[in-house]
């Protein structure tokens, strides 16, 4: 994928809904809930302050972040469905 974010946008590639329950039961499709976590494909290259310096992102590619349920843009770009929000939405980085 060839695609830079601009400012401090973050592309996340969402992980993949639970298709089942902790139990073993199947979710039907409609039941699922919206993934709240990824994997940062790219980063753009931050906010600016007072003094027009570039202030450090908090996250770089390949970080597991999770990010508000309803946050961001979702897109497809060369066939692949990403999600594209600031780096305020990002909740936490994990291992």
């Amino acid at each position: 994928m060839n695609l830079k974010p601009l400012g401090d946008r973050v592309i996340i590639k969402a992980d993949e809904a639970e298709t089942t329950t902790a139990s073993g039961l199947y979710i039907a499709s409609e039941a699922k809930e919206k993934p709240t976590t990824g994997v940062v494909l790219a980063v753009g290259d931050g906010k600016l302050d007072k003094d027009g310096k570039h202030l450090p992102m908090p996250v770089k590619e390949g970080d597991k972040v999770i990010y508000g349920k309803f946050g961001g843009t979702e897109v497809t770009v060369d066939g692949e469905d990403v999600l594209i929000l600031r780096a305020d939405d990002l909740y936490a980085v994990f291992a």
